[in-house]
């Protein structure tokens, strides 16, 4: 049995709405898994607020921040935090590299000379 044409549709708008979020994810440079996985859990989550609303109070901020991250924190950062439990503290530019060389700045001691 198939669903009523109006949850069709509101099923097709959403899916249509959660495609800007995730071409934002591939320009950043994430999975095909990644990015279906992200797609699913908000489309699913939207389209169970759309059926049944007695919990929007609770998934409406839920859908904003994960609908609004990917276009607020720029995709490098967005990787760099997604990345981070995996390697450590490598960043995007340094995939395995390990915390950064401490550069001596101090200058060099001038000989003491009599006067």
């Amino acid at each position: 049995m198939l669903p009523a044409p109006a949850l069709l549709l509101v099923g097709l708008i959403l899916g249509l709405i959660i495609l800007l979020p995730a071409r934002r994810l591939q320009l950043a440079g994430f999975s095909r898994r990644t990015i279906a996985t992200y797609a699913f859990c908000l489309w699913a989550l939207a389209f169970f607020m759309a059926v049944r609303p007695f919990a929007a109070r609770f998934l409406i901020p839920i859908l904003l921040i994960a609908y609004l991250a990917p276009f607020v924190v720029a995709p490098g950062r967005l990787s760099a935090i997604v990345t981070r439990g995996r390697g450590g503290r490598s960043g995007p530019g340094r995939p395995g590299a390990g915390p950064p060389q401490i550069k001596n700045v101090t200058p060099p001691d001038q000989p003491i000379e009599p006067e």
